[in-house]
């Protein structure tokens, strides 16, 4: 049997510096060396070595829907919200209710917004 471990996460974006910008201010990542050959590409850390990928590609059309999406968990999801009202982020529960987040039937609370690019991404508080 496999043992597979989350290793980063790769997405497209048309304006690397942009999406980096967002993912520094919205969800506080630390910018990390890429070592991919002298890529443009920029690397962020979410801990415990798991990585995002912000690769660039200006030309490429981004299509996404709210079921294509990554999920992080926080220990205060109600302080993370007052971040995203602060920083004028539109969120949203799983039913599209504006400024609202969602209770799942185990009791986990989530929200949902978007990046720059339109990549969805789930905050919930399931520790």
């Amino acid at each position: 049997m496999h043992v597979f471990l989350l290793n980063h996460i790769a997405l497209s974006v048309k304006n690397v510096d942009k999406s980096a910008d967002f993912y520094r201010k919205v969800l506080q990542l630390k910018e990390i060396k890429n070592t991919a050959f002298g890529s443009k590409t920029k690397w962020f850390s979410f801990g415990d070595g798991k990585q995002i990928h912000l690769i660039p590609r200006p030309n490429f059309e981004v299509k996404t829907n709210k079921a294509v999406h990554f999920a992080l968990t926080t220990n205060n999801l109600d302080s993370f919200v007052v971040s995203l009202k602060k920083l004028k982020v539109n969120y949203s529960d799983w039913l599209d209710t504006p400024n609202k987040n969602y209770v799942r039937n185990d009791g986990i609370k989530q929200v949902y917004f978007q990046d720059p690019d339109g990549y969805w991404i789930e905050i919930n508080d399931d520790l």
